[in-house]
């Protein structure tokens, strides 16, 4: 089959099927191995790219999605009104990071870092796509273990959770000193 013909069955595949397509899944349907697979989607984003359409193709965690580039949402906002745009307060935030970094973690682990319940920040972050149940730990209740999904790669572009920035030994002192200063506060009001 010609460069062509495979780069117009991936794009079928990935416009077709919305959400992302694992790259073995592509790989198969066009009958190639996963290293071609792979050079025939980064040569259509590259191109994507130069031409400046209003689509790309991102990557996400060995898998290949089609989207709209970012530069076009005010022409759909024209067209479909204003999509429902969901507010990450510092709460949610916080507790996103938390599940981020730790992840599996249930909501005992989350509260014991807070210092707070955090049911609602929780259930908040599951209802706008971004953390998912992924399961439950092996101990006495079996609580609910939770891990972010791919719409939180999507959102905070990143294709894995390999590219999170990392903190170092430094960082994670000083914001010890600053939570300590911050509960001495509290008691001596």
């Amino acid at each position: 089959m010609e460069i062509e013909k495979l780069q117009g069955a991936i794009e079928a595949i990935l416009f077709t099927m919305g959400d992302s397509v694992e790259l073995s899944k592509i790989a198969a349907a066009i009958e190639h191995d996963e290293e071609t697979t792979r050079k025939l989607i980064h040569n259509m984003m590259d191109r994507y790219d130069e031409e400046n359409r209003g689509v790309r193709i991102i990557e996400l965690d060995n898998a290949f999605q089609m989207c709209t580039k970012k530069e076009m949402y005010e022409y759909l906002i024209r067209v479909a009104k204003q999509p429902k745009r969901y507010v990450l307060t510092d709460v949610l935030l916080e507790t996103l990071s938390i599940i981020a970094y730790k992840q599996p973690v249930t909501k005992i682990e989350i509260e014991k870092i807070r210092g707070v319940k955090s049911d609602h920040a929780v259930n908040k972050l599951v209802e706008y796509g971004l953390v998912e149940e992924t399961g439950r730990l092996d101990a006495p209740g079996r609580p609910l273990l939770f891990g972010t999904t791919e719409e939180f790669l999507r959102r905070f572009s990143v294709h894995s959770l390999d590219e999170l920035p990392r903190l170092n030994q430094e960082q994670i002192e000083h914001f010890k000193e600053e939570a300590e200063d911050e509960a001495q506060l509290r008691l001596d009001i």
